[in-house]
């Protein structure tokens, strides 16, 4: 999030308040309290991994990428963290549902005025 340009181009201001409580030192808050108190009040704390950071963590620690998300979803759990969530297949879906409405928009473009351009993009951040 500190890549983040703020934009508002992805978010509404309750997404907003959420992005705020997603971060380091909140984290590391979290994990503290967790540590303190009865784990029936633990609260819960889920990581998603993004498939662009893998190799960055393999290439740092010369490792296979598959070698460094073990150990990065590990290290998330040694720390204290119930689950750890790998975005691939998310990127994918997201990868297929903008071919599918490109598609879609290229055999409309000769009966609809606004099918193209198409406009897509990933957060620069």
């Amino acid at each position: 999030l500190s890549d983040c340009l703020a934009c508002d181009s992805c978010m509404t201001s309750e997404e907003g308040a959420r992005v705020f409580q997603q971060n380091q030192k909140e984290l590391f808050r979290i994990l503290n309290l967790n540590k303190k108190c009865d784990t029936s009040k633990h609260k819960v704390l889920a990581v998603s991994i993004c498939p662009q950071s893998l190799p960055y963590f393999a290439a740092k620690f010369d490792l296979s990428v598959n070698d460094a998300a073990r150990r990065l979803c590990g290290f998330l759990k040694s720390l204290g963290v119930h689950y750890v969530f790998d975005t691939t297949i998310a990127a994918d879906f997201s990868i297929l549902e903008s071919q599918r409405e490109f598609v879609q928009r290229y055999q409309q473009r000769n009966q609809e005025e606004h099918a193209l351009p198409m406009f897509a993009s990933a957060c620069p951040g």
